[in-house]
Parts: structure tokens; C-alpha cells; sequence
């Protein structure tokens, strides 16, 4: 398992971005926009941890690793109460079904399967929303998950 990110929901990218990176000093690596989901997503890294991975590539893709903020900005106003404005941890695993099978197996719910593969959603005893993202491509669907439903919320 590799610790990704960590999700922090935000109503003005502006002012968000003058207290991560010009009050706290962390540097914008990767920023992207989903014209149909209708939010962008900033991440952000201390330079230190920059620097220590070797920098971040050409391409906009992260190195593994590089421990991020990420900023997400919904176009469509919200106000966050509640928590809502912290989304979730993430984390890259082997094998995204064999996890959820394990965790449901100890008596955790699994929130959002992994119907595609790649994604899923559980819960922490103190109702922190992890992520669960498979490495590489997604596994082919498969049942139980490819016909689960979502519970509650993620």
C-alpha cells in the first residue's frame, strides 16, 4: 500500500492558494479540470518532499510517493459544513477486491465498491472517508462488487 493523498475541499481557489502557497510555502504540481464533473483539482507538496523525489516530471504526473494536498474546488457553490470540506485519504493497493473482501470480511462496510475495478470508498471507525485506488490498470469487473450498490455516504 502507498499513502497518496489527502483531499481538503475549498470554496476560493485564490485564497486557498495564498495560505497553502504563499503563507505555508507548498509548490502547485498538477492541476486539472473536469469541464463535465465541474470542479478542478490542485495538488500541492512541501518543496522538500519535491526535492527529495527527484522533482516532479514533464509530464504533470506525480512520482510515487510524493505525499500531496488536494485541493478541490467544486464550480457549482457549496457550503461545507459538518467536515464535508475534508474530503478523504487515499491510498494505491495491489489488489482493490482483495482489500474490499478483506475489510467487508472484518466487518467494515464498503461504501462505494469497486464496481469498475479501480475505485472504492469504506469508512474508518471515526467515519474518515478513505479512498481506494488500484495500481495500474483496473481489474476487470467481477462480482460481488460489479453489481453493488453504494451505502450511505463517501
Amino acid at each position: 500500500m502507498r499513502y497518496l493523498h489527502t483531499m481538503v475541499r475549498i470554496s476560493d481557489v485564490d485564497a486557498s492558494l495564498r495560505f497553502y502557497c504563499e503563507g505555508l510555502g507548498l509548490k502547485e504540481v498538477r492541476r486539472m479540470d473536469s469541464e463535465k464533473g465541474r470542479f478542478t483539482l490542485i495538488f500541492l507538496c512541501s518543496p522538500d518532499d519535491i526535492a527529495a523525489a527527484g522533482g516532479v516530471p514533464e509530464t504533470g504526473s506525480l512520482p510515487a510517493g510524493l505525499p500531496c494536498i488536494e485541493l478541490t474546488h467544486n464550480w457549482d457553490p457549496e457550503t461545507y459544513t459538518g467536515g464535508r470540506n475534508f474530503g478523504h485519504l487515499a491510498y494505491r493497493v495491489k489488489d482493490i477486491y482483495a482489500l474490499c473482501a478483506r475489510l467487508q470480511g472484518m466487518g467494515y462496510t464498503i461504501h462505494r465498491p469497486p464496481r469498475d475495478g479501480h475505485m472504492a470508498f469504506v469508512r474508518s471507525p471515526d467515519n474518515i472517508s478513505v479512498e481506494l485506488l488500484q495500481e495500474g490498470e483496473s481489474l476487470p469487473a467481477k462480482e460481488p462488487w460489479a453489481s453493488m450498490e453504494n451505502t450511505g455516504s463517501w
